[in-house]
């Protein structure tokens, strides 16, 4: 990898085996605990800015910028045995972190900093590095006593073994379905013909979206849509529904020992929502607006499957079953609107997806990210990748030519390959111990259709706006320009983090940014206007349930971190039952593949739409009015929003762009609701 670029770090994992990854995670945790122990040692009137806090900023940059390399290929490398070494050096560098950030040594040393030397002098974010530092050990019991300590730091290791594990198992999932021709009746021949043929001349299908969304939404078969339904929803449960019951069980526990009364109280004492109770209300007041809706949705999806069931003589049950929703809400968009994101079907004769060929999304979605926030984005050939499909490209400044970082693009499926879409930050955009900035670095990782001997890759308008949405975070990265790595990127408030990327979603709405993503994939005609008109039309579609199934899993997260203990199947099973009054398949646990539960997210999913607040009235209020493509307005965007990272509160950031406090009423107007 050109260490011109600014990338620290290797990332041709091709080459690298496990026994480099055990060496490398050993190696580094050896010299992170001497810089450690150094610190921990120091008298305590000799502490200093320079020897306490400036060295530990220095040591979370290391670990962040030399420890990617060796947690990352578990999500993306080819070889399993290099999957497997990475996914252990990530269980041991996690270890390793639980045990650091238990050390009260480190802790008084920070502590006597801020009572002896004090802050005054410093810079607001070193003062707020500070403050972080010591709350974070509070957070952490090391002002109580030694007994709670150990038992805490027991508690964070098991709890980092069963989050590593509960994500290795989803990566690994590889389950498959087989299905006769005419279980798929439906599906558009280009979907059939790239499937493989498996038992006794049946098509095989996996899990993966590319398999399981089409099918979903476009099998007009009853029993395959519930097969896969099923599959989908029982992926992994055996395994992780008692990794995750444990899981909740040990973060209460967690909470009780400090002092909380419950881990989402615990979690939520850093957050924009603060409390339990505010995000309770939030999730309530919001579900009763949506209620209507959802009712009127449903009579029009009960009316489609009435007609679906005559036309096809299957049996009518008068009821919406769990694996009809995708379908019909697809429907909903196909007949109410007249857009349909494969072909033409149902009297429709137009086909979204033809409109967006990947590679020229690409294109028109790097032409408006570079427009708007004043950057440039460089292709680097010559790279070396992971897989032949990923991509490596260079971002810098378009008026100073300062090199800002670099991203890669792991754009299709793949055996072993993380299975959803998300960023992985690499390496942060921070200043380094020599005082010098080093550039950020991140993944973005999605699992697009792939191209055909006959076709490229194209997308549906949804798999844009996924697109559009995951880039949003790779500018968040990129873009940072915080000191330190404890506040770089999308190191923010979990319940405002989603907001950039949601704000940007908003562009592939609009008639001028479609046009410059879209072009037909024979004729490279953009798309026509009028179904530019009837796509903006069908955003609103399916507001109510699509908003509902939101609300469920967020209230879900919510009760299991309130209660402390959970049967997650029969929970879930009645949460969902209760806000949609549907019930959900028997036999199943959708919890056990939700991977936010063990990734990063819990207690915290309704930060989703608690974040669409903020999405939508900075979308409204200056983009919308002032020029969606306004480079002025993106440059202050860019300034306010997206460089300063977590260095200030996100209320703070919202402020400093919007001139006031947010308010709601963009948010509930574009769902359809009164403000």
């Amino acid at each position: 990898m050109p260490a011109s670029q600014g990338i620290n770090g290797m990332f041709d994992f091709r080459k690298i085996t496990p026994e480099d990854l055990e060496e490398q995670t050993d190696a580094l945790i050896g010299k992170q605990r001497t810089a450690y122990n150094s610190v921990g040692t120091l008298p305590l009137d000799k502490v200093t800015y320079s020897n306490v806090i400036k060295e530990l900023a220095d040591l979370m940059t290391e670990r962040s910028t030399q420890g990617s390399p060796l947690d990352f290929p578990q999500h993306a490398a080819l070889d399993k045995a290099v999957r497997e070494a990475s996914s252990k050096a990530e269980q041991k560098l996690e270890e390793f972190d639980v045990e650091m950030s238990m050390r009260k040594d480190i802790f008084d040393r920070v502590v006597g900093f801020r009572d002896t030397v004090g802050t005054e002098g410093l810079s607001a974010e070193q003062k707020r590095l500070v403050q972080k530092l010591v709350l974070h050990g509070k957070r952490n019991g090391l002002h109580l006593s030694e007994e709670i300590q150990n038992e805490v730091k027991k508690i964070k290791k098991r709890m980092s073994e069963l989050s590593i594990k509960f994500q290795r198992n989803l990566n690994e999932d590889n389950t498959k379905l087989f299905f006769a021709r005419e279980e798929l009746a439906g599906m558009p021949d280009d979907f059939i013909n790239e499937l493989s043929q498996g038992e006794e001349g049946k098509l095989e299908v996996t899990m993966k979206y590319p398999h399981l969304f089409p099918i979903t939404k476009k099998c007009h078969v009853p029993n395959t849509r519930r097969l896969m339904v099923t599959a989908s929803q029982s992926k992994c449960m055996e395994d992780n529904t008692p990794i995750l019951e444990e899981l909740i069980a040990l973060r209460q526990k967690q909470a009780e020992v400090l002092g909380y009364k419950n881990h989402a109280h615990y979690v939520l004492e850093e957050r924009m929502a603060k409390t339990p109770e505010s995000v309770a209300e939030f999730l309530t007041n919001l579900s009763q607006k949506l209620q209507p809706l959802w009712e009127e949705e449903k009579v029009v999806m009960l009316k489609f499957k009435k007609e679906e069931c005559d036309k096809y003589s299957y049996e009518y049950n008068g009821q919406l079953d769990f694996w009809d929703m995708r379908y019909y809400m697809n429907q909903v968009e196909e007949k109410m609107y007249a857009v349909d994101q494969d072909e033409a079907s149902l009297g429709v004769s137009f086909s979204v997806r033809q409109y967006f060929p990947l590679e020229k999304v690409t294109l028109g979605l790097f032409d408006i990210y570079q427009t708007l926030l004043g950057l440039q984005f460089t292709l680097l050939p010559d790279a070396d990748t992971w897989h032949d499909d990923v991509k490596l490209y260079q971002v810098t400044d378009a008026q100073t030519q300062e090199n800002l970082g670099c991203f890669f693009l792991d754009l299709y499926p793949r055996d072993g390959k993380f299975g959803h879409a998300a960023i992985f930050p690499l390496q942060p955009s921070c200043v380094g111990a020599d005082g010098d900035r080093q550039v950020a670095v991140c993944a973005m990782m999605c699992n697009f259709t792939k191209p055909t001997k006959d076709k490229p890759a194209l997308l549906d308008h949804s798999e844009v706006e996924s697109y559009f949405h995951e880039f949003g975070h790779v500018m968040h990265h990129i873009c940072s320009r915080a000191a330190f790595a404890m506040f770089a990127g999308t190191h923010v408030e979990r319940d405002f983090l989603e907001a950039p990327s949601q704000m940007l979603e908003n562009w592939v709405w609009e008639k001028e940014p479609l046009t410059r993503m879209s072009g037909h994939y024979q004729t490279s005609a953009t798309l026509p206007d009028e179904i530019v008109d009837k796509l903006a039309k069908s955003r609103k579609a399916n507001a109510g349930g699509f908003n509902l199934r939101q609300i469920i899993l967020g209230t879900f997260d919510q009760t299991i971190h309130t209660r402390g203990q959970a049967d997650t199947k029969a929970l879930f099973a009645q949460t969902y039952k209760d806000i949609m009054d549907i019930e959900p398949i028997p036999n199943t646990n959708m919890p056990a593949n939700f991977g936010h539960l063990a990734g990063g997210y819990d207690a915290q999913y309704y930060g989703y739409l608690w974040s669409e607040v903020f999405s939508m009235d900075m979308y409204d209020s200056c983009f919308k009015k002032q020029g969606i493509l306004n480079p002025v307005i993106g440059a202050k965007y860019r300034q306010s929003i997206l460089q300063p990272g977590g260095s200030k509160d996100a209320h703070d950031l919202l402020r400093d762009f919007l001139g006031r406090d947010p308010t709601p009423d963009a948010f509930l107007r574009s769902k359809g609701l009164q403000a």
